[in-house]
């Protein structure tokens, strides 16, 4: 006999599940508990998993966690939703959080029994995300304070602590540009369709207009009338082209038509012997030999075949200045030098340091009395002196630095989140420029992901079926701020981006350090240096719920070993407040990113360094061998 199962949160899910089909009005959605992120696919509901123990945290939770996405499942029509969804991300976010806030506070006015349960689930988000401990709207992220402030107007309900924490921050300046448009509020709450151009007001109004695309209403009316211009035409009698066809027929003589008959058997005698020879051939094929099977698809890592990756055509590289108008960037940048204008004088300092060891090393880089090269008119004085003394010529020697590309890879990732990221941008624009007067080319990447804890990837594995192990399920965003040929002048603004509210989100190491690699040994120039900077380990929630817990670790750790093994480029890293060196041979790490300039320039600096053992000794490594 089969034991029962005595299960004590059965009978608390199952109930949880009923009352969530009759909220969200349909009988036929299927509701699971899972440890994957909640959400709706479809007619499929997820929600935070209850364990034995039903904690009070895990039933409020799972009560809020489902109140929301029933209200979301009931009043959201997708259509709707997509007709009028803006175009870039950030204009996405916003609207997207409002569209969620309208959901909860519609139920709210029509089932008042849902927002204490609502704003359970708004705690516990919020202090996952620790918004109780932010204290400057640079660390808050806009769409999440605007969706907050959506609810609090249309509900008149205070929210939890630290989401209100987080929408205070905001509230003044989406009140002071959107003002007038947050009036009609409660005129377009309860229509979807009013409420999406609500929404779109509102996003114009914070800046971000230009983000929008086209106005789908203005569309329509476009189409409207091109229907009707159509119709008109069709209506408007063909008075020509038919007559003209049938007075060539009639004047065609009884010949003409006998002759156009047999060149159209001629030419179906000749296509007929055609196929028959194809088919001849394709028959003919000796015994024994199969088609040639089609090669096997590539190994997405050339450090370790066995990394895999679900779904790639999401992935996007992309230049810094096509993820925000030029002037949203000039904006940015105006930001973050606002906010690094104490600590700028430092930088520079220590950049002046590393310039002036460089030029140094440049001004000893010739080679005197040589037979031939260039006239070394230093020593012309002793031609005057003795006209039999030859003359003297001096040859440029190769420095080490000569013909150097430097690349700085930058961890996008969400925990940069604030002062560690605005230091780590303004640290690569002073390198960016010191390094680029001593004629050694600078490239600045970044890496991170277009989605939390999953995207169109983690999606499609969700549509077919959940297959085990399906490797990376994220959708890939890796950044080009300064290409290695751009000079800095032009691409100045970019590094303003890291600015940008939403662009920080997860972090997948090991792709990124790939990418970044592939870039360089593609360069030309003789010496390659690749400096990754970084506050963690790889981290994507979608990707490790369903693979094992050290796979994008195990990844990392085997690109970083093809790097070093094929020595086509010289790598090196900084950790922000993580330990580091137990990945990279050549690493230092940091507890306070205000030590963020000095290491990377020290680092550059004995790179260098003509002397091994001062690399050694700057770099903190024992000297091999």
């Amino acid at each position: 006999m089969n034991k029962p199962n005595n299960n004590p949160a059965d009978p608390f899910k199952k109930a949880l599940a009923e009352a969530t089909k009759v909220m969200a009005d349909d009988a036929e959605l299927n509701v699971n508990y899972s440890v994957d992120p909640s959400g709706l696919s479809g007619d499929t509901m997820r929600l935070p998993q209850v364990s034995r123990r039903m904690s009070r945290e895990e039933v409020l939770l799972a009560r809020g966690t489902a109140d929301a996405l029933a209200l979301r499942h009931k009043y959201h029509d997708n259509g709707v939703h997509d007709r009028y969804v803006p175009k870039g991300d950030m204009a996405r976010e916003l609207y997207e959080a409002m569209e969620g806030a309208r959901c909860e506070a519609m139920g709210a006015r029509d089932m008042p029994g849902t927002a204490s349960n609502i704003d359970v689930k708004i705690q516990h988000e919020a202090l996952r995300r620790g918004y109780d401990q932010v204290t400057s709207a640079s660390e808050a992220p806009l769409a999440v304070s605007a969706g907050y402030l959506i609810r609090h107007l249309a509900t008149g309900r205070p929210l939890p602590d630290a989401a209100a924490n987080v929408m205070e921050l905001w509230r003044g300046f989406i009140e002071a540009q959107a003002g007038d448009t947050l009036e009609i509020l409660d005129e377009t709450i309860s229509d979807q369709s009013a409420f999406a151009k609500f929404a779109r007001r509102i996003i114009a109004d914070l800046g971000y207009g230009d983000q929008l695309g086209d106005d789908p209403d203005d569309l329509d009316d476009e189409m409207d009338d091109d229907a009707d211009e159509t119709a008109e035409q069709e209506e408007q009698p063909d008075s020509t082209g038919d007559d003209d066809s049938d007075e060539e027929e009639a004047d065609a003589s009884p010949e003409q038509a006998q002759d156009q008959q047999q060149d159209e058997s001629q030419a179906q005698v000749s296509s007929d012997d055609m196929a028959d020879e194809e088919i001849t051939d394709e028959t003919e094929m000796p015994d024994g030999e199969a088609p040639m099977e089609p090669p096997p698809p590539p190994s997405v890592s050339d450090a370790d075949p066995d990394y895999k990756v679900f779904l790639d055509t999401h992935d996007e590289e992309i230049a810094a200045e096509d993820l925000a108008e030029p002037q949203e960037l000039e904006r940015l940048r105006a930001y973050l030098d606002q906010q690094l204008e104490p600590l700028k004088g430092a930088v520079s300092r220590l950049a002046n340091k590393l310039q002036r060891r460089l030029q140094a090393q440049q001004n000893r880089s010739w080679e005197f009395d040589k037979e031939e090269g260039v006239l070394d008119a230093g020593r012309l004085a002793r031609v005057v002196a003795n006209p039999t003394t030859p003359l003297s010529f001096k040859v440029e020697k190769d420095m080490e630095f000569r013909d150097t590309v430097v690349t700085l890879l930058l961890d996008n990732s969400g925990s940069m989140r604030g002062r560690p990221i605005s230091i780590a941008a303004i640290c690569a624009d002073v390198l960016a420029r010191t390094l680029e007067r001593c004629n050694v080319k600078v490239e600045i990447l970044g890496f991170t992901t277009r989605a939390w804890k999953g995207g169109l990837s983690r999606e499609a594995w969700l549509n077919e079926g959940r297959p085990q192990l399906p490797g990376r399920l994220n959708d890939l965003r890796h950044i080009i701020y300064k290409g290695a040929d751009a000079p800095w002048r032009r691409v100045r603004p970019n590094l303003g981006l890291m600015m940008k509210e939403g662009l920080l989100k997860e972090n997948i190491d090991g792709e990124a350090l790939e990418w970044a690699h592939r870039r360089m040994v593609a360069r030309p120039e003789a010496r390659k240096i690749l400096m990754v900077i970084s506050d963690g380990a790889p981290v994507d929630d979608s990707t490790l719920s369903v693979n094992p817990a050290n796979y994008l670790e195990k990844h990392l750790r085997d690109v970083i070993a093809m790097v070093e093994k094929r020595k086509q480029v010289e790598l090196l890293a900084i950790g922000i407040g993580h330990d580091v060196t137990r990945y990279y041979d050549r690493a230092v790490t940091i507890t306070d990113v205000e030590q963020l300039a000095g290491a990377m320039t020290e680092q550059l600096a004995a790179l260098f360094d003509s002397d091994p053992r001062a690399r050694a000794r700057v770099m903190g490594m024992r000297r091999a061998g």
